[in-house]
């Protein structure tokens, strides 16, 4: 079998090779149609109804589908063409040279806690921190990947605003909190899979942040859980996905879900995403906007340091049920 790029065949040829009766997953899902929102309606004698629509699919569905949100199709088509450049550099360049002055270990591939198949994740990733640089060529991929940055900073920002506003609450906690040096973004390309019936292009998970911006190609893969079954979200290229982490789960106190999603391996086409995560500082507290309060109170250093702790001791995150009150 031809391996990939990079190289997940020879590097999980072990996993690969097991064939156990159960534990297999299943791609197996509903269609959904999540619901859509016209961002512009901010702008009308709509505005309200638009803020109150957001809150409620944050509620119901953990998810939505943001259109009109401001993020021009040019900047989109310029990020996706600087995405597909950088992935199709040969594994060793994206393995050993520093990315446009980004920090080194900001590439990851595969999972490298797996010690089953439904642990694996076929894809790789740039994780991306967003401290300005010094590039000022207005063509250049730093400058590209910053200017995408600052647009879903700003439209995360916006969400944020108004999802704490519907709680009766200004948003200012998320712009003090989150900013360029605690947020990040997330180049995703996941390889054609010959083996898609065994593994995930990315294992089912909750996000551990405040909230993601997802922007998507056509070729699908998308599930999030509704209702205790998988349903799949059909792509729609005038569309961002938007979806909530855990972080506001526990500061709403509930009233908004973080949802488990997954991404199905494609065995023919290969695909790409590009997400931005709401995150803050690791000294900031993490605490319910009302009481009596369903969480703990914790920072999010505590958080992450308990997820990594749970991967590598049991090989999947447990989350939020760690903080229980």
């Amino acid at each position: 079998m031809t391996d990939s790029n990079p190289p997940l065949f020879s590097k999980y040829k072990a996993l690969l090779d097991i064939r156990p009766s159960i534990d297999y997953p299943t791609a197996v899902a509903d269609e959904c149609n999540l619901p859509l929102i016209d961002l512009s309606s901010l702008r009308t004698d709509k505005a309200r109804a638009c803020k109150r629509a957001i809150a409620v699919a944050a509620s119901e569905w953990g998810f939505f589908q943001l259109v009109n949100h401001g993020i021009s199709r040019e900047l989109q088509d310029r990020i996706r063409a600087v995405q597909v450049d950088i992935f199709q550099h040969p594994f060793a360049w994206k393995t050993t040279e520093r990315l446009l002055d980004f920090s080194n270990g900001s590439y990851r591939w595969g999972t490298p806690t797996a010690t089953s198949l439904p642990q694996l994740s076929w894809s790789e990733a740039y994780h991306l921190p967003l401290t300005p640089s010094a590039v000022e060529a207005k063509d250049s991929t730093r400058h590209t990947i910053e200017e995408f940055a600052v647009a879903m900073s700003r439209l995360a920002h916006q969400l944020a605003q108004i999802l704490a506003e519907e709680l009766g609450y200004e948003g200012g906690y998320f712009k003090e909190s989150c900013n360029c040096d605690t947020c990040y973004l997330r180049l995703n390309h996941y390889p054609p899979c010959a083996v898609s019936g065994q593994v995930f292009g990315l294992t089912q998970h909750t996000d551990s942040d405040f909230l993601t911006v997802l922007f998507q190609d056509q070729v699908g893969g998308l599930q999030l859980m509704k209702g205790g079954r998988w349903n799949s979200v059909k792509p729609n290229l005038d569309a961002l996905i938007i979806n909530i982490g855990d972080l506001f789960q526990a500061w709403s106190n509930g009233v908004y879900k973080s949802v488990e999603h997954r991404v199905v391996a494609n065995p023919k086409l290969e695909r790409f995403s590009v997400a931005y995560f709401l995150c803050p500082s690791y000294d900031t507290m993490v605490q319910s906007y009302a009481n009596p309060s369903i969480y703990k109170t914790f920072t999010f250093g505590e958080y992450r340091q308990k997820v990594m702790e749970d991967v590598k001791l049991i090989g999947t995150k447990v989350g939020l049920p760690r903080f229980l009150a």
